[in-house]
């Protein structure tokens, strides 16, 4: 498609019900007065469409009066109107403005809507306000994602109200203050993902009454207190784990069993030991554990866990262990700064990025190349930097 030739191809097609032109990505268009004469239009997707000097988007979009879905993703727009109070959307159910230029406040409008909206996506923006203080017309909201943001200030209360919500994503923004209680009441929620803002105080103990709920990431924030099997144990449901604050305490029951299998967890600042029901996850493929001084004693039980992984993260720990007779065997491998030593470990074919970078490593690096070359290898990325490795470089490097 030419930029000069879609207004007129599209210009008389009154008839028209779905138009989709999403990962265009040389595709340049000046303005969108022309999708104003679609006026039978239910899904517009301009995707990946690079609009860069169009300013009165949102003007062209409202004069469709069937309009349900509106995808306006990375698509290089600067102007979402953020003092004006109305947008004149009839019908309009799904919203995504993902991955723009907005330098800006929270718009107005979005909070003043008269459609049963029910998916917004504004994530990865620069918008830099608060949330409202007043419940918005959000009666019918499914899904909303405000991620990888600026926004600021305290997570408000309205949001425990929305009680159709199934997905809520704040993360990667600067949210301060308590976890509202109020979330605790969303029985419907299935992913809530608050992770990387300054959020402050304990983990609502009615968050473990969400047991519709499948993703649970609270991580790098500044909560305090102590997290058990209190919090877990009716989340039956739970796929994905994500917890680690400074100030943040585990304490579970060495003899619990917890009632969901995990496909992904990532720990953070574990002090002491590592959870015992950690051991109870065969159904894991992705294991993270981040910033923690814990033993991971028994070492070998540990390491023979890890083989059923597919992407293994330990970084920043202090493990103090000798890797030379482990069998690393998941697909990524990243091993940085947890103070192991011992010579090299050996690897699977299986193994693709291995960073075993900052360790206390001694030896040659022969164990690691040449037992694993028996079998055609995957190795694609290799980060073995300060260590304290000796000898030669090796001939199996040609294979």
């Amino acid at each position: 498609l030419s930029r000069g030739n879609l207004p007129h191809l599209c210009g008389n097609s009154t008839n028209l019900h779905y138009l989709d032109l999403s990962h265009n990505y040389d595709l340049l268009v000046y303005n969108l007065h022309w999708v104003s004469r679609l006026s039978s239009l239910k899904y517009l997707n301009l995707g990946g469409v690079r609009l860069p000097k169009e300013i009165d988007w949102l003007q062209s979009v409202t004069m469709l009066p069937s309009l349900l879905e509106l995808t306006l993703e990375n698509c290089q727009l600067e102007n979402i109107y953020p003092f004006l109070q109305y947008a004149n959307f009839t019908s309009l159910q799904v919203l995504n403005l993902a991955g723009n230029d907005f330098v800006s406040e929270l718009p107005s409008w979005l909070f003043n809507l008269s459609c049963d909206i029910s998916h917004i996506d504004l994530s990865q923006n620069r918008i830099n306000s608060q949330l409202p203080e007043r419940f918005p017309n959000f009666r019918s909201i499914q899904t909303l994602f405000l991620s990888d943001n600026y926004l600021k200030g305290p997570i408000p209360n309205w949001l425990g109200q929305l009680e159709e919500l199934k997905e809520l994503d704040l993360s990667h923004n600067s949210f301060s203050g308590p976890i509202p209680e109020g979330l605790g009441n969303l029985s419907s929620l299935i992913n809530l993902i608050l992770e990387s803002n300054e959020l402050k105080g304990n983990l609502p103990d009615n968050l473990g009454h969400l047991f519709n709920l499948e993703t649970l990431a609270v991580s790098k924030n500044s909560l305090t207190g102590i997290v058990s099997e209190r919090n877990l144990r009716s989340l039956t449901n739970l796929k994905s784990f994500s917890m680690g604050s400074p100030s943040l305490v585990y304490d579970f029951d060495p003899e619990w069993v917890p009632p969901f299998q995990l496909v992904s967890i990532s720990l953070g600042y574990v002090r002491d030991k590592l959870p015992a029901w950690l051991f109870t996850q065969s159904s894991l493929t992705d294991l993270k554990i981040l910033d923690s001084t814990a033993s991971f004693e028994p070492l070998d039980k540990f390491w023979n866990f890890a083989t059923q992984l597919e992407y293994f993260v330990l970084v920043n720990n202090t493990i103090n262990g000798d890797i030379s007779n482990v069998l690393l065997s998941s697909k990524l491998v990243w091993l940085d700064s947890n103070n192991l030593r011992g010579g090299m470990p050996r690897i699977s074919p299986e193994v693709r990025v291995l960073r075993i970078y900052n360790n206390s490593l001694s030896g040659s690096i022969s164990p690691l190349l040449c037992d694993s070359m028996k079998n055609k290898s995957n190795l694609v990325h290799l980060d073995m930097g300060y260590n304290h490795l000796t000898g030669e470089l090796t001939d199996c490097w040609n294979d």
